[in-house]
């Protein structure tokens, strides 16, 4: 069953007296517990679809349907809703609270989804048992290795239980060895049957999704089923 589906999505943006087509016609479709890589150069297009697929943005025409929503063209109040159940994000820049603990920084999510303060915590520390970093829960940001914050990300991303989970280059950050962990960490997530998309300009970290999406110019370029991913 398909969690995504796309048909004829196009992005075009306006500047000054120019309109700049950052998408020009997009389809894709993206089962329930596939492990996808999307990629490209910049200028290519993917971060502005990674906008559309994460509910960031809207497109300026055709069709997305979430989970069966169509949320093509929702106003900002139920893209935030739909975003904030359905798709866990993690970022290249981790996007933590320097003066928040791990644990405080895990439950901002649950804070909007409406959980009592009892709920989120114990949600919290189940997601955080989930990415190895139980001994860290107290611990600040600036008190964490660069992959334990990313950890901490992905425990954010998770805690909501969403059916998605969306990284723009999620080891963009940090070292060859760090990479390697939390690439494994994505792929134990998507034995645990989540959907997980990554968005990466690196070959190499593509090479652990199951199928490689390419774009360019706005387009898809190729769609391939990766038949060998690392580690998998």
């Amino acid at each position: 069953m398909a969690v995504i589906d796309i048909k004829n999505i196009a992005r075009h943006f306006t500047v000054g007296n120019e309109v700049i087509k950052a998408l020009k016609t997009i389809d894709i479709s993206i089962e329930k517990n596939e492990f996808v890589a999307l990629m490209g150069q910049s200028g290519s297009g993917k971060s502005t679809l990674m906008n559309i697929l994460g509910c960031l943005d809207t497109p300026t025409k055709g069709s997305y349907y979430l989970a069966n929503n169509n949320v093509s063209q929702l106003n900002d109040n139920s893209l935030a809703e739909i975003r904030n159940k359905e798709i866990g994000f993690v970022f290249q820049s981790f996007n933590l609270l320097p003066k928040s603990t791990a644990l405080e920084n895990v439950m901002l999510p649950l804070i909007y989804a409406g959980y009592n303060s009892e709920e989120r915590e114990k949600m919290a520390l189940d997601a955080l048992e989930k990415v190895s970093l139980s001994d860290r829960v107290t611990h600040r940001p600036n008190e964490l290795s660069g992959g334990q914050r990313q950890r901490v990300a992905v425990a954010r991303a998770l805690v909501n239980n969403p059916s998605i989970i969306l990284a723009d280059e999620p080891t963009g950050n940090l070292d060859s060895a760090t990479s390697v962990e939390i690439m494994a960490l994505f792929q134990e997530i998507h034995k645990n049957g989540n959907t997980v998309i990554i968005v990466t300009h690196e070959d190499e970290i593509a090479q652990y999704a199951h199928r490689i999406v390419r774009l360019k110019d706005g387009e898809i370029e190729s769609d391939t089923i990766n038949k060998s991913p690392i580690n998998s």
